[in-house]
């Protein structure tokens, strides 16, 4: 089948990945621009992982207002270069993180920045519950899996579903902003603020992730 510009443009225009690794994607999936882009999405998780080592100093804080001022977000996402930071990819990248923060409400980047004092507590409190709820013996630790897993989705950023297309976790997003612009790149950390919310007098940013 042959692959045409308009299918190279679309794939691209969705991913930013280059014409030749669309044209490739597109080659593989048979012309078939869905598979294609499950493709060039697993290869992006792929490289992504590849430059996960890589010391990322620059970046930008970027502030995000919402809802006429009633929601608030401060991120720090960071890049290996200068060069990098400074682009309008890197720069729309940025605000997409913010925009997904305020819809997303998440309060973690990552799982492995969830204490491990309240991980146990909400595992404890979902053992408690199926218990409660009379299920079988031999399926509370499934069931207490499952419900945690559900959490964590709800929870950490990159986890979430994209709010601009729920078919994809944040975290892919992510994979594939580090692969078009060929830098590791890290959301370090952010702070979520919503007018009327209750503050506790600790309260701190969420811890960033690195991936």
């Amino acid at each position: 089948m042959a692959i045409t510009i308009e299918q190279i443009k679309e794939l691209r225009e969705a991913t930013s990945a280059g014409i030749m690794d669309c044209r490739k994607a597109l080659e593989q999936a048979g012309g078939d621009t869905a598979k294609a882009l499950e493709f060039l999405r697993e290869q992006g998780l792929e490289k992504a992982a590849k430059r996960s080592d890589r010391e990322t100093t620059e970046g930008v804080v970027e502030l995000y207002s919402h809802g006429n001022g009633r929601i608030g977000v401060m991120v720090e996402v960071n890049s290996e270069t200068d060069f990098v930071s400074r682009s309008p990819a890197f720069r729309e990248f940025s605000h997409e993180v913010a925009l997904q923060i305020a819809a997303g409400e998440p309060k973690y980047v990552k799982p492995e920045d969830i204490p491990a004092a309240e991980l146990e507590q909400k595992q404890a409190e979902e053992r408690a519950h199926a218990l409660a709820e009379g299920k079988p013996a031999q399926v509370i630790d499934k069931i207490v899996t499952g419900r945690v897993d559900k959490w964590l989705d709800e929870v950490c950023l990159l986890r979430q579903p994209y709010v601009r297309d729920e078919t994809m976790q944040f975290e892919k997003l992510l994979s594939e902003k580090i692969v078009a612009l060929g830098e590791n790149i890290v959301i370090r950390r952010f702070q979520r603020w919503q007018i009327g919310e209750s503050v506790s007098p600790d309260s701190t940013g969420a811890a960033g992730t690195q991936v």
